[in-house]
């Protein structure tokens, strides 16, 4: 069955961020790596400086800050499409003053 598997991620389009969500956007965006690393981590994985699967190790496994943009990007996407779901789905996020 593994075979038919079509991902059908929610129609997100019609959405919009709005911009008071950016900041809240990029902490999730660095929590998802936060996330990502501990796992590696738990799993064996170790810093090396070319992902190299058969040594389990990536040179993603350093903090957000650090990672290139297009790492950083691949958080952000993650995070803004769950921010968007939530949005879909009629949940209001607000922050408490």
């Amino acid at each position: 069955m593994k075979d038919t598997y079509i991902p059908a991620p929610a129609d997100l389009t019609s959405e919009e961020l709005p911009p008071e969500l950016a900041e809240l956007m990029e902490e999730i965006a660095e929590n998802v790596h936060e996330v990502w690393a501990e796992g590696r981590i738990r799993a064996g994985w170790t810093y090396g400086p070319v992902r190299d699967d058969a040594k389990k190790q990536t040179p993603c496994l350093v903090p957000y800050a650090q990672l290139p943009e297009e790492e950083k990007e691949y958080d952000r996407q993650t995070a803004r499409a769950t921010l968007l779901l939530i949005q879909k789905k009629g949940y209001t996020i607000r922050k408490n003053t």
